[in-house]
């Protein structure tokens, strides 16, 4: 709205055609026996000031609304920008998640090849133990069987003679 206009185009215009129909209805000043009263200048008067302050009440009202919906998109844009920041943040804690857990896997991993090489390390292990052992059982066994070979006949616990 224009701060010097009202619904005639122009606050004086607006007065003018008040005033001219007051005077006479063909536009005359004054024609058909109509004349400009005290009453009737008055009431041109204040429809006037009437027609200026709703004027400026609609102005006043205009100016509210634009500044309220000013300060909603403020909010709005402040909302939107929290949320935008809030979104980031739950994507880079999602993508800090995402390298733990690719970090315990990679860990789990390394875990369970070095149980699996300690639990092979102590299957070969055992198996040369045992190795040793029959290695050892066979050559005391071969010793044993050579022993005897050369002494002959030998009896562990000979029976009395009497």
């Amino acid at each position: 709205m224009n701060g010097g206009s009202s619904m005639f185009g122009s606050d004086w215009l607006g007065a003018f055609l008040i005033i001219a129909l007051l005077f006479g209805g063909n536009f005359g000043w004054g024609g058909g026996g109509n004349y400009a009263t005290a009453e009737y200048v008055q009431s041109a008067i204040d429809n006037q000031s009437l027609q200026a302050g709703l004027r400026d009440v609609l102005l006043s009202s205009a100016n509210n609304n634009y500044e309220t919906a000013q300060l909603i998109s403020a909010q709005t844009r402040d909302y939107m920008q929290s949320n935008y920041t809030n979104q980031i943040n739950v994507v880079q804690g999602f993508n800090a998640i995402q390298a733990s857990l690719a970090d315990l896997g990679s860990k789990m991993e390394s875990c369970c090849c070095s149980i699996k090489t300690q639990m092979l390390q102590d299957k070969y292990d055992e198996t040369l133990r045992e190795l040793a052992k029959a290695q050892n059982d066979a050559s005391n066994a071969a010793q044993s069987a050579y022993l005897l070979s050369v002494m002959g006949k030998w009896v562990a616990n000979p029976a009395a003679v009497a």
